[in-house]
């Protein structure tokens, strides 16, 4: 989760600048409040006597100029930022500026990442002081909640809540943990607009084992007389979703494809990288388009209209998008999903996907954009896999679509930044063992070599051409922690990880010798994926100053 601001500036015409990003995602809810509506913190898993301890149990709007508050959940591309420029019609001399805040997660490297103001995560003293007021107020109340304390996630909702409450923001973007019917965010009451982009299957445990028991879940944001819209699903989810508008009695639209937008012949270029970001990109105007315009328009004709009991699933219509939502689609930029980061000879292929759908996404990116660099190369290239799963998620079959891409080496290691203890805590997994990680980490290699040999009996290669290792299976290594697992990868080629100060276990001597493949290429690729907390101990390394 995190804080944004929304600055608007008085110009001659009504135009919006949007870091588009902030609604490419999988649910979001833009919830309207008027001055005299309240939201109650009354929901099933997040007791609301948390939310009253600490003085959230009730939102009221400042003002006459209603706030926004946008509800986001599901796998995918998570909110990036957004900004909004626009004349303030009542009072064009006078620009005003509106705060506003989000929230999103998981955090990559430091746990301010999920709160953020002016796209930038707010700073240790002032996270520390509204963290230990929240503590503090919880810490009281124990023993009128039965001497328990929300868990991390929920936990971190209510600190969110509460910096929205006294940094006074008027626009509001929230991300939805699990789910969307019982999570602890679905507080709100009274939403405007509601989006769900692609569904794949994820937590399984929790939100069902299929994709239409998946759908139910996010279909429980949806709120009565508020207009939705989702991109194309598959037929089971699709029918879900329709049935849960028509149960809640909200209308539903589908989005158009990219492409449709009407431009003057100019391509809508996309910041994100991946064919599955121009569905997000789709939805994420038609989201905008509809609250910008009902933000700016006490009453706007095209919505008040909206006939509440059309239950049916429509069309969305494209339109034309303004320069400055244009602008905002290509300055789109989200670490750790489809992103590339080249240091020396080194080239990183970063993608947090965690899903099969997700996954088969990251192999088609991974696949052009490698072959990309593989034109830019003198000789030839070396291929590396690190990867890494946790949690019920399906490693197998992930790893199934990595296989044709023909790796040299496959390398697994547990979600931990260093052998030795690190200093940054907000990286660290305090509910699964070590010793249980590293026994997932052989559980994936062994599933990796069954893959291979499946491939070598019949199954034909999708993407590369030629190996630079002679035998037909790509090596496999488990490392203890990431540091050690970059390290051995780069082999010294990669200067921001040869820190004489970085401690890493002795390698030994047969381990070195396979590396002479690694030494001898002209560049390095390494896809980096099956885990967001994977690629955000990787990005700790890589880029020292990311939080920063």
């Amino acid at each position: 989760m995190f804080l944004l601001s929304l600055e608007m500036f008085s110009t001659s015409k009504l135009d919006y600048f949007l870091f588009i990003s902030s609604c490419i995602i999988c649910f979001i809810i833009i919830t309207y409040m008027k001055p005299t509506s309240y939201i109650w913190a009354q929901h099933p898993v997040t007791s609301p006597s948390y939310y009253g301890v600490v003085g959230c149990c009730i939102f009221q709007s400042r003002s006459s100029k209603a706030p926004a508050f946008l509800l986001c959940s599901g796998s995918g591309i998570r909110c990036a930022g957004w900004r909004v420029r626009r004349s303030d019609t009542e009072a064009p001399k006078r620009p005003r500026s509106y705060p506003g805040w989000s929230t999103s997660s998981p955090h990559l490297v430091q746990v301010r990442e999920r709160i953020r103001i002016n796209g930038q995560p707010i700073g240790k003293d002032i996270f520390t002081k509204y963290f230990w007021q929240i503590y503090g107020r919880l810490e009281e109340s124990k023993p009128a909640s039965g001497g328990t304390m929300p868990a991390y996630f929920r936990f971190l909702t209510i600190l969110a809540f509460h910096v929205f409450l006294q940094e006074k923001v008027d626009v509001a973007v929230i991300e939805v943990g699990i789910g969307g019917a019982y999570d602890c965010t679905n507080i709100i009451r009274k939403p405007w607009v509601c989006g769900v982009a692609s569904l794949g299957i994820d937590h399984t445990q929790i939100l069902g084992d299929t994709i239409e028991k998946i759908a139910w879940q996010k279909g429980g944001i949806f709120k009565p007389g508020v207009p939705a819209f989702t991109v194309s699903q598959p037929e089971g989810a699709m029918a879900v979703l329709r049935d849960r508008a028509k149960e809640i009695q909200c209308p539903l639209w589908v989005c158009p494809n990219l492409d449709d937008y009407q431009t003057d012949g100019t391509a809508l270029h996309l910041g994100l990288a991946g064919k599955h970001q121009r569905w997000n990109a789709s939805l994420a105007l038609q989201l905008s388009n509809s609250w910008l315009k009902r933000r700016c328009s006490p009453v706007d004709q095209s919505l008040s209209a909206i006939n509440h009991e059309n239950t049916r699933v429509q069309p969305a219509t494209s339109f034309r998008p303004s320069s400055e939502m244009m602008m905002g689609l290509a300055n789109t930029e989200w670490p750790g999903r489809n992103q590339t980061l080249k240091n020396g000879e080194v080239t990183y292929f970063l993608d947090g996907a965690h899903t099969v759908r997700s996954m088969q996404a990251c192999v088609d990116w991974f696949k052009g954009s490698a072959a990309q660099h593989e034109k830019n190369a003198s000789g030839p290239v070396a291929r590396v896999l690190l990867f890494n799963a946790t949690g019920d998620r399906d490693s197998a079959a992930m790893l199934k679509l990595l296989v044709p891409c023909h790796f040299d080496f496959a390398v697994f290691c547990p979600n931990i930044t260093e052998a030795i203890v690190s200093c940054n805590a907000d990286q660290q997994n305090f509910n699964v063992s070590v010793e249980n990680m590293l026994t997932r980490c052989m559980d994936n290699e062994r599933s990796w070599h069954l893959h291979n040999r499946s491939l070598d009996q019949g199954g034909a290669g999708l993407l590369i051409e030629e190996r630079l290792v002679p035998d037909n299976q790509a090596d496999t290594l488990v490392f203890p922690c990431i540091l050690s697992a970059l390290q051995w990868i780069s082999q010294g080629r990669d200067a921001v990880l040869a820190d004489p100060n970085k401690q890493v276990l002795a390698v030994k001597p047969n381990i070195r010798a396979k590396a002479a493949v690694l030494r001898e290429a002209a560049q390095i690729h390494v896809l980096v994926t099956g885990s967001l907390h994977l690629v955000g101990g990787v990005l700790k390394h890589l880029s020292p100053t990311y939080s920063n």
